[in-house]
């Protein structure tokens, strides 16, 4: 009976494509206390991509990314947390909203196994979401005042 071989769980760098390598986060995050650790391209950084893994495993968190994706899906975390953080949704329906906007089952409906174009749409569609509370909460006030003149 042959053994099954293990599976390597270091990504290949979708960028150029070379190995990446485990390795501590120091020298890529400005301040490494909690020990982070990271799949790195082994180009680095002439290729700036890479993706913490869980901590205490070797288990990417997401898929690997350059400056410019990571700062995208910065920005589609900060707009879509608005969500539940200001109350217009449980976290749990966010995460539903977002499976619904990205067309993915709910296990898949994670901002870190985005690429840029859905990251924009995550951005996009967050900011109308919040829009459109705000204009909703604006007529309920005025909505109000009007009642008690």
């Amino acid at each position: 009976m042959k053994k099954k071989r293990a599976q390597s769980l270091a990504p290949r760098c979708p960028y150029c494509g070379s190995h990446s390598v485990l390795r501590s986060a120091d020298g890529i995050y400005r301040n490494n206390d909690k020990n982070t650790m990271l799949y790195v391209c082994s180009k680095y950084p002439a290729c700036d991509s890479y993706v913490r893994v869980h901590p205490g495993t070797k288990i990417p968190m997401d898929t690997m990314a350059d400056r410019q994706l990571r700062a995208l899906r910065n920005e589609a975390h900060r707009n879509f947390d608005q969500l539940h953080k200001k109350g217009l949704m449980s976290k749990e329906d966010a995460y539903l909203w977002l499976a619904s906007i990205l067309a993915a089952p709910l296990g898949q409906a994670h901002i870190g196994y985005l690429g840029e174009y859905y990251c924009r749409q995550v951005i996009e569609a967050s900011k109308q979401q919040l829009e459109n509370a705000k204009k909703k909460a604006k007529q309920k006030d005025n909505h109000a005042v009007k009642r008690a003149i």
